[in-house]
């Protein structure tokens, strides 16, 4: 297979860019499968370990924090040394690497560790991943359908992991064989990042020179309000280790069904994301509004409802994270110029994330003392957002990366 050149006059840009978005969908299906089908049954696992819920808001709260935090470090990293295919493939071994060891696991310390190490992982390939998603998105529409056609390809795979996992556990497997499974997409993972790296040595090359804006010393207002909205999402987003460790104690639904309620939730944000990134790039934060209502309506169905409304509830909570993984980096995109791109994510995720650990762990308090206020919480402090969205799209300027 010969490597592609990216300079101009060479080969058809959009062609490219376009084949690119695919490879490295692929390959983030892969990434997918593993963390994700993992993430499935955290919750139970470590529940079956002797953890808490408040140790499993800790834990899980802990690895987000981290997962997006980092990523201001990895993001000021990447734009500095421009190196983002070294970068990007540390992050990947890291976080491939950790979720099998699970397997090897008999303690929920031990288990705590790798599971945020893996999140570690994450953090250090995400912003120059996204960066180099980001110079292909004018030659495809926009930076909502460029990110929601990632998107989809990673739900994709979040939803096939999990099922892997219920079908294990279903034929009475463990959770440690269920872990030692997923090392199959693990190795194909890092494999596809190796090819991704030797076609596309320079993805910043599938950006027009002429597109790209000067950097400057900040960020600009609109930005730093964006990112106070996301916090108040991030704040009330229960992750789903305890939506599954809840969903274990209550007997609402059998083991299995944990892991397949979850690959309901990532069929729904992969089949979503597309549409939901076309709308973004024609109407702009209106549809973040619009989703940021309805997608807080997840707590009340997951944690009061019975099997039929836990699923919509599981569903819902699905789409919230595909708005969380494409429309919301796709928002920021825009907002800075390319040259600073990476940092831009770094800092805004590791903001998001340190809100999402705080949020974590509040919730797994609440939920340790009372489920009614533990649904309030994350209903109105998601809610408090919406104002907030209204402001960003009265002042983010018409053009979005189209």
């Amino acid at each position: 297979m010969s490597r592609p050149s990216l300079r101009p006059g060479t080969t058809d840009r959009s062609r490219l860019a376009a084949r690119f978005v695919l490879l490295v969908g692929v390959l983030s299906l892969f990434a997918d499968f593993t963390h994700e089908g993992s993430r499935s049954m955290l919750g139970p696992y470590l529940g079956s370990l002797g953890a808490t819920a408040f140790a499993v808001g800790v834990i899980t709260g802990l690895g987000e924090f981290l997962g997006y935090a980092l990523r201001l470090f990895s993001g000021r990293l990447a734009d500095s040394t421009r190196r983002f295919w070294p970068i990007a493939i540390t992050g990947y071994v890291i976080q491939m690497s950790s979720v099998p060891a699970l397997a090897l696991t008999h303690s929920w310390m031990a288990a705590a560790i790798l599971i945020v190490l893996e999140r570690v992982g994450r953090a250090i390939r995400n912003p120059p991943r996204d960066v180099m998603l980001s110079h292909a998105a004018r030659h495809l529409g926009g930076y909502g359908w460029t990110f929601g056609i990632h998107e989809a390809f990673d739900q994709f795979g979040a939803m096939l992991g999990p099922l892997v996992v219920a079908f294990v556990l279903s034929r009475h497997g463990s959770y440690h064989e269920a872990f030692a499974v997923l090392l199959i997409p693990a190795l194909l993972n890092v494999t596809l990042v190796m090819t991704a790296r030797w076609l596309y040595p320079k993805p910043e090359d599938l950006e027009p020179a002429g597109t790209r804006k000067a950097g400057s010393d900040g960020f600009p207002r609109r930005y730093w309000v964006y990112l106070s909205g996301a916090a108040l999402v991030a704040i009330g987003f229960a992750d789903y280790p305890l939506v599954a460790y809840h969903l274990a104690r209550s007997d609402a639904i059998s083991t299995e069904w944990i892991a397949g309620f979850y690959a309901v939730a990532m069929a729904v944000s992969g089949t979503v994301s597309l549409v939901l990134g076309r709308l973004f790039d024609r109407y702009g934060f209106r549809v973040l509004i619009a989703l940021t209502v309805v997608t807080s309506l997840f707590a009340p169905l997951v944690f009061l409802g019975g099997f039929t409304l836990a699923l919509v509830g599981a569903a819902l909570w699905g789409m919230g994270m595909g708005v969380h993984e494409s429309i919301i980096p796709a928002a920021v995109a825009p907002m800075v110029p390319s040259e600073r791109r990476a940092s831009a994510f770094g800092l805004f995720t590791a903001g998001y994330g340190m809100f999402w650990f705080l949020g974590s762990a509040a919730i797994g308090y609440l939920y340790d003392h009372s489920v009614a206020w533990t649904v309030a919480f994350c209903m109105v402090t998601q809610l408090a957002a919406v104002p907030v969205f209204v402001w960003v799209g009265r002042h983010q300027p018409a053009e979005r990366g189209r």
